[in-house]
């Protein structure tokens, strides 16, 4: 059975940093394209970065980009979401999601099939 679990939310200071995981079960990591998703309190989920199948390629929010990293270790089946100079708009439940049939580039949009449960992500002074 696929299934994905994030962790490394918390609690961090404005300009602090946090790094998100999603380690994955039931399915190889390498033939997915995977990506992280957030959800602000009365706000629609946004997509905030992905990592293409094979290729590795990568994509970022326009908001995040400069700031976040998305990296994928193939031995520990997980991906990763390194979060630098975090600011309170980031303030969210952080998802991430899976797709095996996506090919070429990934997409930050609607295009994921399997989903993670969630952590929280809270930046405040």
């Amino acid at each position: 059975q696929l299934q994905l679990v994030e962790s490394g939310g918390g609690l961090v200071q404005p300009g602090g940093s946090l790094r998100l995981s999603c380690a994955a079960s039931g399915f190889t990591l390498d033939y997915y394209a995977i990506g992280w998703f957030r959800q602000a309190p009365g706000k629609e989920r946004e997509g905030v970065s992905c990592i293409s199948r094979a290729s590795g390629s990568t994509n970022y929010a326009d908001s995040v980009k400069g700031r976040f990293t998305i990296s994928r270790d193939n031995a520990k089946n997980t991906v990763y979401l390194q979060m630098n100079s975090l600011k309170p708009e980031d303030t969210a439940v952080y998802y991430c999601a899976a797709e095996g049939a996506l090919i070429g580039l990934c997409v930050l949009g609607p295009a994921y099939s399997a989903w993670g449960q969630g952590t929280q992500v809270t930046v405040s002074s």
